[in-house]
């Protein structure tokens, strides 16, 4: 390379080399990638199609069918609800907006929606999960606190009362918590422990005199915080603490048996009143979701009726006795835990579509804004530099990516309530767990991604930005932390390794480790290392095997890490130790469940044309995921240096082949302008409506 001069640039005998005049090309023209991968060796820049004209031979994206083909079953459902809300501008939440009367307005909106609107939330939660999220995603459209406030409502106390109740309590809950009678909070997270459940400290002891439990908040770390719908609206909560039975432990001492949910009226019905013996404070305001009134509870000796422990998976009998159809503690915590994951799923779920909202506003905004040029032209929208397509055109592939399992992880959520199956919903728990992780983490990026993108006007708090990051970035801690829920599927994925080895059965979504580990124990092949035709590299067996064989590869080293500094270290020290290496294997293998499902729904498609458009975003998705970890794959020479660079030069090609369908690809999201909100983001007439905001 040469040398440069200390101000930076090179001398002026340096002006005649190769590089020197490459470089100077580059910063007289703006240039796009040619129709093909420039071949090995080639000297010339091919100069492409200017802005917004269509590239010859370029996909033709049809927005009708691509919609068509996005739409999921219960888009009806979704329209009727915007149109309703879009009617009534009262409900409509203004930017600036206190946090006292946010709270008010979101209960207001969600008092529409079931007594006015006439949805039935618990109702569809329990007879189609697909249908439920569906509204769950239309409400947050209009406003995250909303669905946040309505997920409260209904998967978690609702869904309390489902999951892990029996008759008595569905017959007696159910209906007045779908019609909002009883409105209600979900109290799991103590000041002291959050993700650690087991570890909570909230005791209910049972008085086998009163026949009563009582409820005691032991010590100020046991206090239970971050409580949605507890500070002003709740009137009962489901409460997960100890259940302490006297005199039933080893030499007469009370007997701790593990974490059990029970129902703890903590407001008047009638006067709205604290009840005696609880304390309720504000958590206060937020960084986002202000429309959610968050508390604090302490209880102090409050008695409930032995009924009111949510009995699914463990009883006590009148005289005391306990009897559980599970052997052991950590058996049932288990399955209390792994009845509550519908709340993941409609994590996953709404946070595709804040992704799309983004990336929507993002992309729409690079086409409208124009910004310099070739010397002596017309200026440029800015989704023209390459710099700007290498931000957004994989963003937008990974908003179809993410489209497609979420659909998938709904449909399996479905299977698993309709048949109880245990191996489904032993897969349902990991996959719900990997996606939300997956997808929070990546859409909490990206939003900030898109707000960079969008420049000074992405700063402005019409424009959406602010609202959707913040409210948004919780997503990535309740409802599991996402370096805790990764650690779920590493060591699912290290359980079905050692079934492999002992020769048992692979649940489905793993099944595919069977063939990809065999392949990872031979050694890659020298041929198809160097392969770089670029058939072969948008083969989706091709795409889906380099996936694979990252995950079987990561999880083979992790094993044999783990056994060998389990020697020296104990379980939990080996664990420790090899604590991002597994989480790297997590996201490896749901980029791969992802990856599948993309591939799929490619197949699936039966319009040619939609077709080919989404084979292009799955090839974007697919070979940009594997350029960003090509280290792991040049390491084991499973991809040549040849090939790498093949496959960098594709990704180039590729963001730019999707940057001619962009604005067809987020129009086929089919989002309403009401639930896109940013002027900079509209369909038409974006600058002027900007404007107009600001009193112009």
């Amino acid at each position: 390379m040469a040398t440069m001069s200390r101000s930076g640039y090179g001398s002026e005998n340096e002006d005649s080399t190769p590089a020197m005049r490459r470089l100077r090309r580059l910063s007289l023209h703006l240039l796009q990638p040619s129709d093909r991968p420039a071949p090995e060796g080639a000297n010339s820049l091919v100069p492409a199609a200017c802005a917004g004209k269509r590239r010859a031979g370029g996909l033709d994206a049809d927005v009708a069918a691509l919609t068509s083909y996005l739409r999921g079953r219960h888009r009806a459902t979704q329209e009727r609800l915007y149109r309703f809300f879009v009617e009534r501008p009262e409900l409509h939440t203004p930017v600036e907006l206190p946090m006292a009367a946010h709270r008010e307005l979101c209960l207001r909106q969600m008092v529409a929606l079931v007594r006015e609107a006439g949805v039935r939330p618990l109702s569809l939660m329990a007879d189609d999960p697909a249908e439920y999220f569906a509204v769950m995603e239309a409400v947050g459209g209009l406003d995250i606190s909303l669905a946040i406030k309505v997920g409260v409502q209904y998967s978690l106390w609702g869904g309390s009362i489902i999951n892990l109740g029996t008759k008595k309590h569905r017959e007696k809950y159910f209906d007045k918590i779908d019609n909002l009678d009883y409105p209600g909070c979900f109290a799991m997270t103590e000041l002291h422990h959050g993700s650690n459940v087991q570890a909570l400290q909230t005791t209910a002891t049972f008085d086998p005199v009163t026949d009563e439990f009582i409820i005691d908040t032991p010590n100020n770390g046991a206090i239970k915080w971050w409580i949605g719908n507890s500070a002003l609206h709740g009137k009962f909560a489901t409460v997960f603490a100890r259940l302490i039975l006297p005199l039933q432990g080893k030499g007469g001492e009370p007997a701790d048996m593990g974490i059990h949910a029970f129902i703890v009226p903590i407001r008047d019905l009638e006067t709205h009143a604290v009840l005696p013996g609880i304390e309720i404070n504000d958590c206060g305001h937020k960084i986002g979701l202000n429309g959610v009134d968050n508390g604090a509870l302490r209880f102090r000796s409050v008695r409930i009726p032995r009924d009111n422990l949510l009995n699914r998976f463990g009883d006590v009998a009148r005289d005391g006795k306990y009897t559980s159809s599970l052997p052991t503690i950590n058996k049932r915590f288990a399955a209390t835990l792994g009845e509550l994951v519908g709340g993941r799923v409609s994590l996953a779920y709404s946070s595709v579509g804040i992704l799309k909202v983004a990336v929507t506003i993002a992309v729409r905004y690079a086409l409208l804004r124009q910004q310099f040029g070739p010397p002596k032209q017309p200026e440029i929208s800015v989704l023209d530099y390459q710099s700007h397509q290498h931000k957004l055109m994989p963003m937008l592939a990974s908003a179809y990516a993410f489209h497609f399992a979420r659909r998938y992880l709904v449909d399996k959520y479905s299977e698993m309530k309709k048949t109880n199956d245990e191996d489904i919903s032993a897969d349902v728990h990991v996959l719900s767990s990997g996606l939300k992780s997956y997808i929070t983490s990546y859409t909490a990026k990206s939003i900030s991604i898109c707000r960079e993108s969008c420049g000074g006007h992405g700063y402005a708090a019409v424009n959406h930005f602010g609202d959707l990051r913040n409210d948004h970035d919780i997503f990535q801690t309740f409802e599991g932390d996402n370096t805790v829920l990764l650690q779920q599927v590493a060591g699912d994925l290290l359980k079905q390794y050692q079934q492999k080895f002992k020769g048992g059965t692979l649940s489905v979504t793993w099944n595919y480790l069977r063939d990809s580990m065999s392949t990872y124990l031979s050694q890659p092949n020298p041929v198809t290392a160097r392969w770089e035709g670029e058939d072969h590299l948008r083969d989706p067996k091709f795409q889906l095997d380099a996936f694979r064989y990252r995950t079987s590869r990561l999880l083979h080293s992790v094993a044999a890490r783990l056994q060998k500094h389990m020697k020296t270290l104990g379980g939990f020290g080996a664990w420790n130790r090899c604590l991002n290496h597994l989480l790297t294997l997590a996201e490896s293998h749901i980029e791969s469940v992802i990856l599948a499902r993309f591939i799929e729904a490619v197949k699936s498609c039966p319009d040619e044309k939609t077709r080919e458009v989404l084979k292009l975003v799955c090839d974007l998705y697919a070979l940009d995921r594997i350029w960003k970890d090509i280290g792991t794959y040049r390491n084991v020479d499973y991809v040549a240096p040849n090939k790498a660079k093949a496959i960098h030069k594709l990704v180039d090609y590729l963001s730019y082949q999707v940057r001619l369908v962009a604005r067809e690809l987020v129009d086929a999201f089919d989002l309403p302008d009401e639930v896109i909100r940013a002027p900079i983001g509209l369909q038409s007439e974006a600058y002027a409506q900007y404007t107009q905001h600001i009193g112009f």
